[in-house]
């Protein structure tokens, strides 16, 4: 196929819109490359998005393409543009269309995995501003925006942004699998459950979590806690390999969350009869996947077909994270007294290797020790 970018042109000082439109004069909004520029830059033949309408519906007319295919919403004026030119069917092509994109991404290239441990070396530094901004956080009435504010001010500067919003939980919150609002105290004694990413220019992003002792150290409850989700996550590292099926990986990691819980009086069965499909009792403290794939989108590949996914053996070059979690809310009565309150979870993005993985997020500590050794380094 010919690809064919279109494009807003640039207006020039001659023309109402540099001075007076305040979407997209230059004069508002900054100056973007010409046509001709974008057309170097990509390598693609680049037109004026004004002809769109004109060009696909000459294209349908003529039969020269053999449909259209678009995915929905991604550019809402592009969709109410193409929209009226449209046959029946259409939306089932959309789909299929998306599933295909979506698919493309599965498998990166040395382009991507470069772009992506660009964005796990920004994100990292970004912990560490995180473990440095812990004093000011603590006793201030919005303890966990400094945190957040901490690492997204260094994904400003190190990056595009954040590629996603910004979990900084701390104690209680941190049972709230999308605690964004960020806006509780952190306090002393507590743990402060950080997830967070960095998104490079090139859009690529990191997704990592590591929970921390507000005080540098653990207590022995929220230890236990803890360790017992840093063996469910390197039970799934030691079964991620090339040939092993994507879900393989999340089912490693529920075995040692369902043997730890039920260990824990918590279960009402054992660890074996919860694991099977009808049981999942353990599902109550360890509710999300252990894993997704990782790209362009935190969530990349998301709307690929389940045989190509959760069913897929995994395949050399896929990235994807490991994040086993355990939380306990503070008023779960199933849980021994000293348990609750604790949230825990360890996010790593993992690189298909030849015969294994790579823990791209290797250079932040995992082990509970290493963990404490690394704040005091740090504060």
């Amino acid at each position: 196929h010919d690809a064919v970018l279109y494009l807003r042109p640039q207006a020039g000082r001659d023309s109402e819109e540099f001075f007076a439109d305040a979407r997209y004069g230059e004069l508002w909004v900054g100056p973007r490359p010409s046509l001709a520029s974008l057309a170097a830059t990509t390598g693609l033949e680049c037109r004026d998005i004004a002809a769109l309408a004109d060009e696909v519906g000459l294209s349908l007319a003529a039969g020269t393409t053999s449909g259209l295919r678009l995915v929905p919403d991604a550019d809402p004026a592009v969709t109410a543009l193409v929209t009226p030119l449209r046959s029946g069917g259409a939306a089932r092509a959309d789909d299929e269309f998306v599933t295909a994109l979506s698919e493309l991404r599965l498998v990166k290239d040395d382009f991507e995995v470069a772009q992506l441990r660009a964005a796990v070396a920004a994100s990292a530094r970004g912990f560490e501003e995180v473990v440095r901004a812990l004093p000011r956080a603590v006793g201030h009435p919005r303890g966990e925006r400094v945190v957040e504010a901490a690492f997204d001010g260094n994904a400003r500067v190190e990056g595009n942004g954040v590629g996603y919003e910004t979990i900084s939980a701390a104690g209680d919150h941190a049972c709230t699998l999308h605690w964004i609002r960020n806006d509780g105290a952190v306090r002393p004694g507590q743990l402060l459950l950080v997830d967070a990413g960095v998104e490079v220019d090139s859009l690529y992003t990191a997704d990592v979590t590591r929970t921390l002792p507000v005080d540098g150290r653990f207590t022995d409850a929220q230890r236990r806690v803890y360790q017992a989700v840093l063996d469910a996550a390197d039970a799934a590292f030691a079964v991620a390999r090339p040939g092993v099926r994507f879900r393989e990986v999340h089912e490693a990691a529920m075995r040692v969350v369902a043997d730890r819980l039920s260990a824990w009086g918590m279960l009402p069965v054992d660890a074996a009869t919860s694991l099977a499909p009808e049981g999942q009792f353990h599902r109550r403290w360890m509710p999300h996947g252990t894993s997704h794939h990782l790209g362009l989108d935190v969530h990349d590949c998301a709307q690929a077909r389940r045989e190509t996914y959760l069913d897929a053996e995994l395949r050399e070059g896929m990235v994807f994270t490991i994040e086993p979690g355990i939380y306990v809310k503070s008023d779960d009565e199933l849980a021994p007294a000293e348990l609750r309150g604790i949230g825990v979870r360890i996010e790593d993005d993992v690189l298909v290797t030849a015969d294994g993985v790579e823990n791209l997020t290797a250079a932040l500590p995992r082990e509970a020790d290493a963990v404490e050794a690394w704040m005091a380094s740090l504060r």
